[in-house]
């Protein structure tokens, strides 16, 4: 059944009203009961059995013919078995465990395929385009490479293009992660999905809308989501040993004493509530302790997976560092003034979007230099930032690309180090080159030297679309030899796939960048509230970005797993003795019913453990 169809809604209503009409039949019941109404006492839990537990019963019959055998297999039969032995109320409860744990399942799926309508939209249906001097409004899908379009003050941009007109600021934290405003000019790239701020721009379309930024990133998320694998949850792998074991007493006792009321009471204590209830108790408990640290759990199912997660795939910027480059050192030529060399360049870098460009910007703001607009910009690939100030030709650049260009002049460059620099001409001539700083967390190196011995982690990589140079640097620093520079949101998606063929895998980023790879993984872990995009996208946000949360996460997530199993199987070993003793005639139906429920508080009450917070926690 498709995750956002028509009747998957139906579906998802329908259990909501099953479970509806048990928790009202349920209370009904036992009102009046209270009031000592014997003879009505059952007619409301009769309407529950007949209305909610008939279609769940026949659904339930059409996975036994196709041999699945779960949890909820066998509380099917359960359900047919209270109503044969009288116990009406039994068999109400469980059919609003049934119909309730469907329609949580049901949310979930729903709130994953949220992701894909919230990009979708958010971006806009009609656009203007100037022909001849006017402005009209058209489709989207009408717009042509080529067509001048007028992005209004506080619009989205519709498609990837270069400005013509204007001077604006655009907030691209969308696309970012980072909360960085990029001033634009003439001559400046424009990406799809950007926010204008409160000027007019002209541009020009560089591309379609369907092959524009935005729109490639919606893609690729859709790609995800359709070939995300689906993992058996911890109940239906349990209930799949379980039910036939149970069923299996259950005849067997049935046959040798030739006896039906052993078949029934063996069902009747086979009844699987440490599966059904226990594990989301555990769940729900976990869920609560993360949220009192700090991490907001969106897909409980993590909790049960990320325990098994055996590679670590992190994002560079705003992950293992802080995504704040802060200029350490400018060293000028001779004949260069530090001041005007640091403003010539801040005013050109405040159109940028690269991360260098906010740590030159502040530097500048620091020393209190008043910055220049550009009369032009651009920004090609392989030849940095390019722009005109106050009249004179500024190029920010690297030092392979100045080699290139004139060997004489890399020879004045300083030695190279380690970490982050870029290289200044100024009308051609070598001016300074600027080093920067992305500090590694603190905590990056020890995390990162935790997960193999604490967690077994057997592969920890980074995969940034950040330049090699930065990303070696940073996995120098906190001691991960797997390095993948350079990569676009596809190219992370194909590798997260890749990894996650071979082992389950937990990926930590950002940035809407990596809300595909997100997706893609078993376990994907958004750092902050950067973007609604990247939150939705992935199974848990860590809420303050530290990867001690982290820590916590896993650790949470392996208590929760080791309760949860001590719940169930502890719960089922009870129940297969008390099946055993029903087997052989020492527990009737009654006294089945009565131990099955002691079991069941035992389960429970171990589960609630799980939301206690440890001391090593």
């Amino acid at each position: 059944m498709s995750q956002s169809s028509p009747l998957a809604s139906l579906w998802n209503q329908r259990q909501l009203l099953i479970a509806g009409l048990a928790v009202l039949g349920i209370l009904a019941h036992l009102v009046l009961w209270q009031l000592g109404q014997t003879e009505l006492q059952n007619w409301p839990l009769f309407l529950v059995l007949g209305l909610g537990g008939g279609p769940l019963v026949f659904e339930l019959l059409i996975k036994l013919f196709a041999r699945q055998f779960g949890s909820d297999l066998l509380a099917g039969i359960s359900i047919v078995t209270s109503v044969l032995l009288g116990e009406y109320l039994a068999g109400a409860l469980v059919v609003l465990m049934l119909s309730g744990g469907e329609a949580l399942e049901m949310y979930a799926v729903r709130r994953a395929s949220s992701v894909l309508e919230a990009l979708a939209g958010r971006m806009p249906t009609r656009v203007h385009r100037e022909v001849a001097g006017q402005v009209v409004d058209v489709q989207a899908e009408q717009i042509e490479i080529g067509d001048t379009l007028v992005i209004y003050p506080h619009e989205i941009c519709p498609v990837d293009g270069t400005v013509l007109k204007g001077h604006s600021v655009m907030d691209e934290s969308f696309l970012t992660g980072e909360p960085y405003r990029m001033s634009k000019s003439p001559g400046a790239q424009v990406i799809s999905g950007a926010i204008n701020s409160d000027t007019a721009l002209t541009i020009r379309a560089d591309k379609l809308p369907i092959d524009s930024r935005y729109a490639r990133i919606v893609k690729v998320m859709q790609q995800s989501s359709q070939q995300r694998p689906h993992i058996r949850r911890l109940g239906d792998q349990l209930g799949a040993v379980y039910t036939p074991v149970a069923i299996a007493i259950a005849v067997l006792a049935w046959l040798i004493s030739g006896q039906p009321n052993r078949f029934l009471a063996v069902l009747v204590i086979a009844t699987p509530c440490p599966l059904l209830i226990a594990i989301p108790v555990a769940i729900i408990g976990a869920i609560s302790l993360a949220a009192r640290r700090g991490i907001i759990v969106r897909d409980p199912a993590i909790l049960e997976k990320i325990d098994r997660c055996r590679t670590a795939i992190f994002d560079k910027t705003g992950t293992l560092t802080y995504g704040r480059p802060q200029v350490t050192e400018q060293i000028v030529a001779p004949e260069m003034e530090a001041a005007t060399v640091l403003r010539l360049v801040a005013s050109l870098e405040q159109y940028s979007k690269h991360p260098l460009s906010g740590a030159i910007v502040a530097a500048a703001a620091a020393a209190e230099l008043k910055l220049s607009a550009a009369d032009s910009i651009s920004e090609r690939p392989g030849e940095g930032l390019c722009g005109t100030i106050e009249g004179r030709r500024i190029q920010v650049t690297s030092r392979n690309q100045l080699q290139t260009l004139d060997a004489v002049q890399a020879a004045t460059l300083p030695p190279l180090q380690a970490g982050l620099e870029c290289v200044i001409l100024i009308d051609g001539v070598y001016a300074a080159t600027y080093r920067f700083r992305d500090e590694p967390r603190q905590d990056g190196a020890s995390f990162v030297q935790h997960l193999r011995p604490r967690h077994a982690f057997q592969r920890v990589l980074i995969v940034s679309g950040d330049r090699e140079s930065e990303v070696r640097y940073l996995a120098n620093s906190v001691g991960i030899s797997e390095v993948f520079a350079e990569q676009s949101p596809e190219e992370k998606l194909a590798i997260v796939r890749r990894e996650t063929q071979q082992a389950d895998t937990v990926y930590l980023g950002d940035g809407i960048n990596d809300a595909p790879a997100l997706m893609a993984a078993t376990v994907g872990l958004a750092f902050g509230q950067h973007s609604d995009i990247t939150s939705e996208a992935a199974g848990a946000v860590i809420m303050d970005s530290s990867l001690t949360k982290v820590d916590e996460l896993l650790h949470i997530g392996r208590r929760m797993r080791q309760i949860a199993l001590q719940s169930a199987v502890g719960g089922m070993l009870l129940s297969i003795i008390g099946m055993l003793f029903a087997a052989a005639g020492y527990l009737p139906p009654v006294a089945g019913a009565v131990t099955q429920e002691v079991i069941d508080v035992l389960a429970v009450l171990n589960a609630l453990r799980v939301s206690v917070l440890p001391s090593s926690l």
